[in-house]
């Protein structure tokens, strides 16, 4: 008889397969070519703007080129008042353009979030601002505030004002008149974002408070503002950061006048590099700017602990 049949051997076990890295790294290999793209044409220019600084470069003058060292900022801080000139007039129209369009974009946001008949198209007609351009913001203003055409014509033939009066080339009306024509166009942009982060308030925190007996301000308080927190600390910052670069706007509203009134800092810098040529010296002021808003931002991130929680 046949010998007994031999017991099966297990089966091996099947080999593991070493890990590729290759799918652990596909991810960084795909960005890889639009962050060195990236990288290239923020590193560049700021690299740029930084030697720059230390020279003296005006294309126009090329005897003169070369090393300067610090003498730029010594310039800065030492012997040009324009720049002490300009640079309080950019934190005082950062102050109001920010404030007032907090304000006015919180208000809108509380209005819009509220349920009425033609809320969608009440929203379009709010945000749609936002969606113009700096340029055809001027371009638009500059004709309503036109002497012979615009809004003091109006007034004028109403008995208010006299004819042939242009708001933008007074004084003392000029600044009001820049701060309107660019509070048209940011107010949306406040609007927007409050508006998004009140959709996630949950209604049952409205409720319970009405059941304790809040009033409407008292939930306004304690449950809409501290839920807006980050939302306001991040908008109002992005918000300061662009109006103190804002130059297209004033540019075309104002183009810095009269007598210089409505020149901020970034203008400053334009027309000292643009007109004047001296790519040198406005490139020390790029450098002073850049300083000053990188301050002033971690500061402002620190003292408003923005990401903390609310108490």
């Amino acid at each position: 008889m046949a010998q007994a049949a031999a017991v099966a051997k297990p089966p091996a076990p099947p080999r593991r397969r070493r890990a590729s890295a290759t799918p652990r790294r596909l991810p960084y290999l795909l960005i890889g070519p639009a962050a060195l793209l990236m990288l290239g044409f923020i590193a560049y220019p700021v690299i740029s703007v930084f030697y720059y600084s230390l020279q003296e470069y005006n294309p126009t003058k090329p005897w003169r080129n070369g090393f300067a060292g610090f003498d730029n900022f010594v310039k800065i801080f030492t012997d040009d008042p324009v720049f002490w000139d300009t640079l309080v007039f950019s934190a005082k129209w950062v102050f109001v353009e920010v404030g007032l369009q907090l304000l006015f974009g919180l208000a809108l946001a509380l209005i819009v979030n509220q349920t009425f008949v033609g809320r969608g198209i009440g929203r379009a007609l709010v945000f749609s601002p936002w969606a113009v351009s700096g340029v055809l913001t001027s371009a638009i203003w500059v004709l309503l505030y036109n002497s012979q055409t615009g809004i003091t014509r109006y007034l004028a033939d109403m008995g208010i004002g006299d004819y042939g009066t242009s708001w933008l080339s007074d004084t003392s009306t000029v600044f009001s008149a820049a701060v309107v024509a660019d509070l048209w166009r940011g107010v949306p942009f406040f609007a927007i974002l409050i508006l998004a982060d009140l959709q996630s308030v949950s209604k049952d925190l409205y409720e319970a408070a009405e059941v304790d007996g809040a009033s409407r301000f008292k939930q306004f308080w304690h449950i809409t503002l501290p839920h807006l927190k980050d939302a306001i600390i991040l908008s109002t910052l992005l918000r300061a950061v662009w109006e103190f670069n804002n130059v297209d706007l004033l540019y075309t509203l104002t183009g810095g006048g009269p007598a210089g009134v409505t020149t901020t800092l970034p203008l400053y810098i334009a027309n000292t590099s643009v007109d004047a040529h001296d790519f040198g010296y406005a490139s020390a002021l790029t450098t002073v700017a850049f300083v000053i808003l990188l301050f002033c931002s971690i500061v402002y991130l620190r003292l408003s602990k923005f990401g903390g929680e609310n108490k």
